[in-house]
This record gives C-alpha cells, structure tokens and sequence, in this order.
C-alpha cells in the first residue's frame, strides 16, 4: 500500500475543505487519489503515467475531488469578481472594443469561436466516457444543459458568426476558461453530486430547466438577429432591432445570464453557480460599454434601451 506523507509546514498551507456529504482531506490528498493510485492499487482514467487497456473493475472508477471542485468554485467565484472591477475601466480586447493598437496576432472569428468553446464540450463528453458508471441524474443535467449549450456554440454558432478577427492571446484564454470549467462542471455532476429519487419533481429541478431553456432560446434567438444585421463580408455596426433588442442593448448577453443562473438553480451546485457569477460579471459589464457604443455611435438610438434588464439597466 502506497501512503502520502505530507510534512508538517506543508501541511499548514493545505487548506480542508467540506462538499457536501463528502469526507474531509487535503487537496494534495484528493489530487493523489483522483490523479494518481488509488489505495486500491487501481489507476484511475486520468492518470496520466499509465492509462488502463481495459474498462475499470466499478472499485476503481474515479473519486469526487471535494476539495479541488471548492477551490475552482471559489477561484472561478473571484476571478468574476476582478474581472467586474477591471472591466469598469477598459473591455477585453475582441469585437467591436478590439483594440488596434499595439497591433497583435489575430485568427478568423470562425476558427477561435470553435477552438476555444470546443473543449468545454469535449471535456465533459470523455468524462462520460471515462466514468462507467450507470445512468445518473448528474449526467442527464450534463448533457441536457451544459453540453448542449457548447455544442450549439461549436458547431451552429462557430461556424455561422461573421465578427471579427480575434486575437490569438484572447482565444487561448477563453479556451484555458473552457477546458478548466468543463472539467469542473463535469466532474462535479458525475462524480460528486448527489440528487434524491424526487428531484425531478422538485421545484428548483423545474424552474431552473424552464430558465434554461428560455435563456437558451433568447441567445439563438439573439444571436439570429445580430447576425443578419450584416451581409457576407460586411463589419459595419448597425443597430439591432426585434426581440428582447426591442429593451435591451445586449439581448444575447441577458439570454446567456438568463441560461446560466437557470442552470445553477436546477443543478444546486457551488460549481454551477459560480459559473453562472462568472458569465454576469464578465459579460455584464461588456452589456454596459456595448449600450455605450451604439448611445455614441448613433444618434437616433432609441433613448429608452437599456443596456442589459430591461426598464432597469
């Protein structure tokens, strides 16, 4: 049997975290169990210094890693958090607040929007694939919401926007946020949560499905509009009209919101919400500068748009 030694200075900096129902241990610990050998002896699907040639025995599948699902929460959580501060000041650089100067490598608006929002679909998919366990509760919430969403965002939107070119560094870190979440959200609902017999019948299961879908519809729907603003080939900005762009200036952006926080009320999990905290303060401050562009570049905007609720803000 193999055993974990951790020194007693290391040890003072190994916070411990409480998921739930789940037992109590470090995240060295749960990285060692998740990442490497178990104490069974059985290496787990992502260890990556010997990959198993047949399916795994039900004792060797892969552990909650209760301490490393709170502390990517928490992070997620934070970096939501700075993002709003930072972005009061200056938008990240893409789209129509891409900065041109310094000038910087850019790829096809089509390319980046399919390579970074691919891994949070993937992702989750090999989880699947990779836990062998029987059908869950989690994995129909995964697949019914989460997956759903990127691949509508991977293969319908990717291939149909008509933005601008991106710049490389902005691509690579929305892909590094893809990958981390889609890890996050997966393993969390396969391997972590735990949903009762009844819960489809619950009220929070209901509400936030019914959420999640009228989010989802607002976005297509949104992102319809915004698309036929345009023809082949154009950049030029024109204003939006239809739909919930009747009130708001970032109608695709409430939808995204909207989808989000439905997600995080039907699943009831930390990761879920943190996700949905994320998308509102990285995209809701880009709602705000995106009212202020069309306020500026137009002077016949309609003066009773708001930016992203509708009659509020």
């Amino acid at each position: 049997m193999e055993k974990i030694i951790i020194t007693a200075p290391l040890a003072m900096f190994v916070p411990t975290l409480e998921l739930g129902a789940h037992s109590h241990f470090s995240i060295l610990t749960h990285l060692s169990v998740c990442f490497g050998r178990s104490h069974t002896g059985c290496f787990h699907p992502f260890n990556f210094i010997q990959t198993p040639k047949k399916r795994l025995p039900q004792h060797c599948e892969m552990h909650c890693c209760g301490d490393l699902v709170s502390f990517l929460s928490c992070g997620m959580i934070l970096t939501g958090l700075w993002h709003l501060v930072h972005l009061r000041k200056t938008q990240t650089s893409y789209g129509r607040h891409m900065r041109l100067s310094p000038p910087v490598r850019t790829v096809p608006a089509r390319l980046a929007w399919f390579l970074q929002e691919m891994p949070a679909l993937l992702i989750p998919l090999l989880l699947m694939l990779t836990s062998h366990k029987p059908s869950s509760m989690g994995k129909y919430l995964l697949l019914g919401t989460f997956c759903i969403h990127y691949f509508q965002r991977t293969f319908v939107y990717s291939p149909l926007t008509r933005g601008k070119p991106f710049p490389l560094g902005v691509m690579v870190a929305a892909g590094l946020f893809c990958s981390v979440n889609g890890f996050l959200q997966g393993h969390y609902l396969l391997h972590c949560a735990q949903f009762e017999d009844e819960w489809t019948a619950d009220y929070r299961y209901k509400t936030g499905l019914l959420l999640f879908c009228i989010g989802m519809a607002i976005n297509i729907h949104s992102d319809y509009i915004l698309r036929n603003l345009r023809k082949p080939g154009e950049v030029v900005y024109k204003i939006p009209t239809g739909g919930l762009f009747e009130y708001v200036s970032a109608a695709n952006y409430l939808g995204e919101i909207v989808e989000w926080f439905g997600y995080a009320v039907a699943t009831w999990s930390l990761p879920a919400l943190s996700f949905a905290l994320f998308s509102l303060c990285f995209i809701g401050p880009r709602a705000y500068y995106h009212h202020r562009f069309y306020q500026e570049k137009f002077k016949d905007y309609p003066k009773l748009r708001k930016a992203l609720i509708p009659f509020i803000f």
